[in-house]
C-alpha cells in the first residue's frame, strides 16, 4: 500500500497535524515518515490567470477588447510560491503516493485552494478529506479517525469555483470598462459596489435628515410613572395638551402582574459580531480581528475556526464543553467557572441547535490550554471578549421580578413597569401629568463593525426589495462572505471610494461619482443574492455550474455594452497643482485609512507620494492621534493645535521603550495567585497605571 500525502492550508497547520500523527521527518517543504507526507500550500498557490496572460494585447486596456470572456478559465502557479507549489506537484505525482487527504481550511475557500492546486499538478490520485473546526491534538486525531471521502466535498469545490470564475468575468470586465471610458482607476464589483451603496444610502440618510419634535404624557400617581398604552406619542404638542385636560384627580389600578424574569446574554460570537465588537471596544478593523483571530486559532490554538457565521453550537461539542472550561480555568474567570460547575453544565436551546450550524459552529474556546503569556496584547483582548461571551452563555441567567401595573382613567389605559409595587389601594391620586418633549434620532454614520452587520443583514437599510429577494438575502447571509467582508471594506479604502474620518466611515467624491456611471444592477445586493443561492444549488448538486456561469458571460456583455455607450460624464474633483514625478501629469489628493497621499491620476502611472499618516502617538493636551506630517516631520494635534518636532518624538519613544509594557505586566500579575508578588520586579511595578 502507498503513502497518503497530507495538504494542509499552511505551515503552523501542516507541523500541528505532523506532530500528531508522528510524522517527524523534515525535509524541504514537506514532512514525511513511512506511511504518510505532509505537506502545505501558502494560502493559494494558484490562481485565475490574468487577460494578459491569455493574450498579450491584453496589456494595454482598450474598449475593442471588451468583454474579455474566455472559453476555458486558465489557472496559473502565484510567482511568490512557485517553489512551494513545485514542492507540492512533485509529491502529488511521486509513485509511492496512492492517496490525497485535502487538509485545507473546512469551507468553501479552502476547498478551492486545494482543488486548484491538484488540477494544476494534474492529480488523478483519490481523494479524501479532513473537516475539522479547530486544530487541536483531539480534534486532529478524531478528524482522521472519521476522513470523509473526497466525492463528498465535490459540488463545493465546483460552487467554489463557480463563483471564482463569476467575480474574474464581471470585476475584469466592468472594472475595465469603466476605466476605458473615463480615463480613470475605476473598479467595481458584485459585492464591493453594493457595499458603497449601502455607505451612500446612510450618508444621504444623514444629509438629508429632518429633526422633528413629538410628544408623550407621563403620569406620575403614587410615585409611580405610567406611560399610555395606546396612541403613545403625538407629533402636534396641542393634541398631548387635549389629551392632558381628560385626566381627573385620581386614576384606578386594574391589575398588578409580578413576574420573575431571566436576563440572557448575548448570543456566542460568530466573526461579524466579534469583528463589530472589536472594532467598537479596541478601534480594531475588520481585517485586524480576523488575522488576530487566525493566529490564535492556527498558532496558540485556543480558539475555534474563526470564519463562521454560526452563533450556535452542535450537539456533538455538548461534550467537550467540561474540557474548555478547564482549558481557560485561569485567575481571569476561575470564580464564574466555579460558579458554573456548581450548578452543573446545562445545554440550552439558545446556544445548541444543529439545525442552525452548517460547516462550522460558533466561535469558542478549544480544549487547549491557554498561557496568556503568550498572547500579545492584542491577542489577548480577542481571546477574552470569546472567553467571557462562552462563559456567560454557560452561567445561569441573571434572575429578577419585575411587576406590571394596569390603570385606568376613564377610558384611558395606562400602563408602568416597576422592580416592587407596595400600593394596595385602587384608586391613587395623580401627583402629576408631564408633558413630554421628543427628538427623532439622526442615523450615525457606519463604522467598520456596523457596516459588517448591515453587510450581513442589507435587507433593513434597502428599500426597494421583494418579499422574496428579502427572504432570498436573509437566507443566505447578505452581501459576501464572513470570510470576505473585511477584504471587500480594505478594498473600498484602498480604491479610494470611501475614507475614515474619525472613526465614521464616509464615501468619497469618487465613490460617489462611481455610483452614477455604474450599471444599476451591480449597484443592489439582489446581484449577490442570487449568486449566492446559485452557489448553494451548485453545493447542493442541484445546478449546473456551467448553466449559472452562462448567465454569467451574457450578463457580462450586456453591462459592458452599457458602461461604454453612456453618456454619463465623471470629473476629478480632488486634482492637485502638483505634477507626477514620473509622467508629469497632475495628482490626485486622497485619504487611506491611515494616511493622506497624493495619487497619480493616469490609471496606467504608479506615481504616488505620502503626505501625512496618522501615528498611535498620543497629544499631551488633549490626548487625540497625532498626525506625522512627511515633508516637514513634525507631529501635529488637529484638534487642539499642539506641535512638535520628529527629533523631540524620536527622543520619547527611546525613554518609553526602557519602561514595561503595559500588556506585559497585566500578564504578569494574571499569573500571580497572590495579591503580594515579593520578588524584583515589585518596586518596577509601584505607581504604574494599568488602566486602558
Amino acid at each position: 500500500m502507498g503513502k497518503s500525502l497530507i495538504l494542509a492550508e499552511k505551515p503552523s497547520v501542516a507541523r500541528d497535524i505532523a506532530r500528531v500523527l508522528n510524522v517527524k521527518g523534515n525535509r524541504k517543504g514537506y514532512l514525511e515518515s513511512d506511511g504518510r507526507i505532509v505537506t502545505w500550500a501558502l494560502g493559494h498557490l494558484v490562481t485565475l490567470a490574468t487577460p494578459e496572460e491569455y493574450n498579450k494585447t491584453y496589456e494595454k486596456w482598450r474598449a475593442e477588447d471588451l468583454p474579455i470572456i474566455p472559453e476555458h478559465m486558465k489557472l496559473k502557479v502565484i510567482q511568490s510560491s512557485k517553489a512551494q507549489f513545485n514542492i507540492v506537484k512533485e509529491l502529488i505525482n511521486r509513485k509511492d503516493v496512492s492517496e490525497i487527504v485535502i487538509a485545507t481550511d473546512a469551507g468553501r475557500e479552502g476547498e478551492l485552494v486545494a482543488r486548484l492546486i491538484l488540477n494544476m499538478s494534474g492529480n488523478r490520485k483519490p481523494l479524501k478529506r479532513l473537516w475539522i473546526s479547530s486544530v487541536t491534538d483531539k480534534a486532529i486525531k478524531e478528524g482522521f479517525k472519521n476522513l470523509k471521502s473526497g466525492d463528498d466535498y465535490l459540488n463545493l469545490y465546483k460552487s467554489a469555483d463557480a463563483r471564482s470564475q463569476a467575480d474574474w468575468i464581471i470585476g475584469i470586465n466592468a472594472s475595465r470598462a469603466l476605466t476605458v471610458k473615463y480615463n480613470a482607476s475605476l473598479s467595481c464589483g458584485r459585492v464591493q459596489t453594493p457595499t458603497l451603496n449601502l455607505i451612500k444610502i446612510r450618508e444621504d440618510e444623514i444629509n438629508n435628515f429632518k429633526q422633528e419634535e413629538y410628544y408623550s404624557l407621563s403620569i406620575i400617581a403614587g410615585g409611580v410613572e405610567f406611560k399610555l398604552v395606546k396612541n403613545a406619542n403625538y407629533k402636534h404638542k396641542s393634541e398631548i395638551e387635549d389629551l392632558k385636560n381628560k385626566f381627573d384627580r385620581s386614576i384606578e389600578v386594574i391589575d398588578v402582574d409580578t413576574k420573575v424574569k431571566k436576563k440572557y446574554p448575548s448570543q456566542l460570537y460568530d466573526l461579524t459580531n466579534l469583528q463589530k465588537d472589536a472594532n467598537t471596544k479596541f478601534g480594531y478593523s475588520a481585517k485586524e480581528t480576523l488575522n488576530l483571530m487566525q493566529t490564535l486559532y492556527e498558532r496558540h490554538k485556543v480558539l475555534t475556526y474563526p470564519r463562521t457565521d454560526s452563533r450556535y453550537l452542535s450537539e456533538d461539542i455538548v461534550p467537550t464543553l467540561e474540557d474548555r472550561l478547564s482549558a481557560i480555568n485561569i485567575k481571569n474567570y476561575r470564580e464564574d467557572i466555579r460558579e458554573i460547575r456548581k450548578n452543573g453544565i446545562k445545554k440550552s436551546n439558545r446556544f445548541v441547535d444543529d439545525k442552525k450550524v452548517s460547516d462550522h459552529h460558533a466561535i469558542i474556546p478549544t480544549e487547549e490550554p491557554v498561557r496568556i503569556e503568550e498572547l500579545s496584547d492584542k491577542e489577548f483582548k480577542i481571546f477574552d471578549l470569546v472567553a467571557k461571551r462562552f462563559i456567560e452563555n454557560l452561567l445561569p441567567p441573571e434572575e429578577y421580578s419585575e411587576t406590571t401595573v394596569t390603570a385606568k382613567a376613564g377610558d384611558i389605559e395606562l400602563r408602568a413597569k416597576v422592580d416592587k409595587y407596595k400600593i394596595s389601594d385602587r384608586k391613587i391620586i395623580i401627583d402629576e401629568i408631564k408633558v413630554n418633549t421628543h427628538h427623532n434620532r439622526q442615523p450615525e454614520y457606519y463604522n467598520e463593525g456596523t457596516l459588517l452587520l448591515a453587510m450581513e443583514n442589507p435587507t433593513s437599510h434597502i428599500k426597494d426589495l421583494s418579499g422574496k429577494e428579502t427572504k432570498i438575502l436573509k437566507s443566505t447571509g447578505g452581501i459576501g462572505t464572513v470570510a470576505t467582508r473585511g477584504d471587500i471594506i480594505e478594498k473600498l479604502y484602498s480604491s479610494d471610494l470611501i475614507e475614515n474620518v474619525d472613526g465614521k466611515i464616509k464615501i468619497t467624491s469618487k465613490g460617489r461619482q462611481l455610483l452614477e456611471i455604474v450599471p444599476e444592477k451591480l449597484k443592489s445586493p439582489k446581484m449577490t443574492a442570487d449568486w449566492e443561492q446559485k452557489l448553494l444549488s451548485i453545493e447542493k448538486g442541484e445546478l449546473k455550474a456551467e448553466e449559472f456561469l452562462k448567465e454569467i458571460k451574457n450578463y457580462s456583455k450586456e453591462s459592458v455594452g452599457e458602461i461604454l455607450t453612456s453618456d454619463k460624464q465623471y470629473r476629478h474633483q480632488n486634482l492637485t497643482s502638483t505634477k507626477c514625478d514620473v509622467c508629469g501629469k497632475y495628482m490626485l489628493r486622497v485619504n487611506r485609512k491611515e494616511k493622506e497621499m497624493l495619487i497619480c491620476q493616469d490609471p496606467n502611472c504608479n506615481g504616488r507620494k505620502v503626505i501625512s499618516v496618522m501615528t498611535k502617538s498620543r497629544c499631551p493636551n488633549c490626548h487625540k492621534r497625532l498626525k506625522l506630517l512627511m515633508e516637514s516631520g513634525q507631529y501635529v494635534c488637529e484638534t487642539c493645535g499642539y506641535r512638535t518636532s520628529k527629533e523631540a518624538m524620536e527622543k520619547k519613544f527611546k525613554e518609553k521603550a526602557n519602561q514595561p509594557k503595559k500588556g506585559e505586566v497585566k500578564k504578569f500579575l494574571n499569573k500571580q495567585e497572590d495579591t503580594s508578588i515579593n520578588n524584583t520586579l515589585e518596586n518596577l511595578l509601584k505607581g504604574l497605571k494599568l488602566d486602558d
